[in-house]
């Protein structure tokens, strides 16, 4: 394919993408194929020679279509949405056109300016203190391995990535059962290694982190001649949605001089609305916090937003300045790869510009708000249906129940063919979970065009699919 020959092209993409958001409610949600269907379908050698684009586009949605689960699908419960309103993708779209390479200022100086713009947007519309500085990350995983890094080398006086770790205290992190599996991959790329990943007890009905038993397990690390290095606290977990005891947490840490962060990927969202901000109390004392624009707020994947009360630490823990990454006159400019990992980069922040601009705070505020309410009427409904039992407590769109019918011996059997079976009958897609052992059933809502009908269609649908299993 020519240039020349793009704009045609791009317009047929175009209408297919307006066309494939306007009708994905009528697909099943999960994907329909079975293990190997795509696979096989697809040529063992490339092709020595072109081939028309015709051929390679109807091979796309003949080959490529039916083995998609559809995130955008209005009726997707499951997981996290990772969402893609139509501005975000127009944005997407000019950004894979220009393809810059975002790294240094110099090498994009309107990028790198307006992703220090654009995060000072979030940080407002959090509500975040003005001392808070943000860098855009791939995923909240990166943002939390840079936590996990920066941690590490505060407790070791900025000795680990010269000397390494041999020989140096064992440091100790600190984290409920709750939180992501990105911490426990966090703590074995650090370098710090699991078994000194501390797990902390949970409490309540927010199922959070036992602050006293945080406290405990520092003094009893400390006493047995470990070095504590830092705390990793949830709000609005994977699993059930488990938020900890914020402002009680960071006082324990901040009691034993420890680096915090906060793993809000998902429910960061929702700090938009200041009626959820109860949920974290004292975020303003956090070292670093991260959410994911990605998710809930409808900003096309990948973007994650990494705020940080001192920058100064995270890039003295992964600066490296070479010759040729240096920027000779002048001074004061931000190279966002001293914020991050990787060193390419993205054009991220265009996606929030645009998205921000399009809906507006109070546009995206209504659309948060309404999952929840959609959610809380979908939670009642159910935990007035005889036979179902809501198992943890809603937080926010998420909550968790099961189906549980007298006489029957082995529930986790009956839940783990329930949510098979409605995922298999593919107008809804729900995934499972454990709650202190017991398989349970886990719903959220936040699909960016979702609808009220389409949160109360899940309802006919589970009980319906409950109903032919008993």
């Amino acid at each position: 394919m020519n240039w020349d020959e793009f704009g045609s092209w791009g317009r047929r993409v175009s209408d297919w993408a307006q066309d494939y958001h306007l009708t994905v409610g009528d697909r099943p949600v999960r994907a329909q194929t079975k293990p190997g269907d795509i696979l096989d379908a697809l040529p063992a050698a490339p092709p020595d020679t072109p081939e028309d684009m015709e051929d390679v586009f109807r091979d796309f949605e003949d080959i490529v279509m039916p083995g998609i689960t559809h995130w955008q699908h209005p009726r997707f419960f499951a997981y996290f949405n990772s969402n893609a309103a139509a501005p975000s993708v127009l944005a997407e779209f000019l950004v894979s056109a220009i393809a810059p390479q975002c790294m240094l200022w110099q090498t994009s100086p309107a990028a790198t300016e307006m992703e220090t713009r654009m995060m000072d947007w979030l940080r407002q519309s959090l509500d975040l203190p003005d001392g808070f500085a943000g860098v855009i990350q791939d995923s909240a995983s990166s943002a939390t391995l840079a936590a996990v890094l920066t941690m590490r080398e505060k407790a070791l006086n900025w000795t680990g990535n010269t000397a390494g770790l041999a020989g140096n205290p064992q440091l100790r992190v600190y984290c409920s059962a709750e939180v992501h599996t990105s911490v426990d991959r966090a703590i074995w790329v650090s370098g710090i290694g699991q078994d000194n990943l501390v797990r902390i007890p949970i409490k309540g009905d927010w199922r959070g982190m036992d602050p006293d038993a945080l406290d405990a397990a520092i003094r009893a690390d400390k006493a047995a001649g470990l070095t504590p290095a830092g705390v990793i606290l949830c709000v609005g977990g994977t699993g059930t949605g488990a938020t900890d005891p914020v402002d009680a947490c960071l006082d324990v840490a901040a009691r034993h001089g420890l680096y915090t962060h906060v793993d809000a990927a998902w429910a960061g969202s929702a700090m938009i609305c200041p009626e959820f901000r109860h949920y974290w109390p004292g975020i303003e004392r956090a070292d670093s916090i991260v959410f994911n624009p990605h998710k809930w707020l409808g900003v096309q994947f990948d973007c994650s937003a990494h705020f940080l009360r001192n920058p100064e630490d995270l890039v003295r823990t992964l600066a490296i300045q070479p010759e040729y990454l240096k920027t000779h006159g002048h001074d004061g400019i931000i190279n966002y790869s001293e914020w991050s990992v990787p060193l390419g980069r993205r054009f991220r922040a265009l996606k929030i510009w645009f998205l921000l601009r399009a809906y507006g705070l109070e546009g995206l505020r209504s659309r948060l708000r309404n999952h929840v309410a959609w959610s809380a009427d979908l939670h009642d409904k159910l935990a007035a249906t005889p036979d179902f039992k809501i198992t943890t407590t809603r937080m926010w769109s998420l909550f968790t129940f099961c189906y549980a019918p007298d006489g029957v011996s082995d529930l986790d059997d009956l839940n783990l063919r329930l949510v098979n079976a409605i995922n298999d009958d593919g107008r809804i897609y729900l995934t499972q979970t454990r709650v202190d052992g017991d398989l349970v059933i886990r719903f959220q809502a936040g699909q960016f065009e979702t609808t009220e009908e389409d949160v109360m269609m899940a309802y006919d649908v589970i009980t319906e699919i409950a109903a032919a299993l008993t």
